[in-house]
């Protein structure tokens, strides 16, 4: 027992201090908000409910499709998150699933935030995810880290459990995803700013800078 005692310590102090960097963030993230379909975009479809951050009346709307086992989405989700920071309140964010199939534990991650967000909690998972994607894609039982996840974030458990495998969550997802092959989404990310899609090269920090900087002057984006 003693030579397994430093591993033991090693990985407490590893959740510990993953679940204290989840409540400090928990207590800076906003909810999630959802919007009336009066409220909505045209280019936004009439599903329950969408994953919003910023201002219904923001002038520009940006739209990811994404899929959290997807390592380019995991590399910008941070600055994207900081993109939203910076321009608030002129730019609103709106976030939907488009697992691909060749992604293993995808489409599980999905209802995962899905799960999450029935208790307020859906930003606050999509960030998990994609910060801990390294670890919970190489994952044998990806259902305990997931669950693991929702007990740092302060989620019931039992409840989380119980709405990943509900007809409610994997509709939502569906949902998304044919929005997203209606729109002619193919790979993810996929970003629209103000409903134009954008060109794999403005696919980082100063693409999505330069073109959200466009559509407030009323430009067209950059092609």
């Amino acid at each position: 027992m003693r030579r397994y005692l430093p591993f033991v310590i090693v990985g407490a102090v590893a959740l510990l201090a993953l679940g204290s960097g989840a409540m400090l963030y928990r207590s800076k993230r906003p909810s999630d908000l959802t919007t009336t379909k009066n409220q909505r975009s045209p280019g936004i479809d009439k599903t329950d409910s969408v994953h919003i951050l910023g201002p219904p009346d923001a002038p520009v709307t940006l739209e990811e499709f994404g899929d959290f086992q997807c390592p380019p989405c995991g590399k910008l989700s941070d600055p994207i998150n900081q993109i939203e920071r910076d321009y608030n309140p002129r730019l609103r964010l709106i976030f939907f699933h488009f697992p691909l199939i060749n992604h293993q534990y995808a489409r599980e991650a999905a209802y995962a935030s899905e799960a999450a967000g029935l208790q307020g909690r859906f930003w606050e998972m999509h960030d998990l995810l994609y910060r801990e994607q390294s670890i919970w894609t190489k994952a044998v039982d990806v259902h305990s880290l997931f669950n693991s996840y929702a007990g740092i974030l302060g989620l019931n458990t039992d409840r989380f459990k119980k709405d990943m495998e509900s007809d409610q969550v994997k509709a939502r997802v569906a949902s998304d995803q044919k929005r997203g092959v209606e729109l002619g989404v193919q790979n993810t990310p996929t970003i629209f700013i103000n409903n134009q899609a954008l060109p794999p090269a403005s696919l980082n920090p100063d693409g999505l800078r330069a073109a959200i900087d466009a559509a407030l002057k009323g430009k067209p984006s950059p092609k």
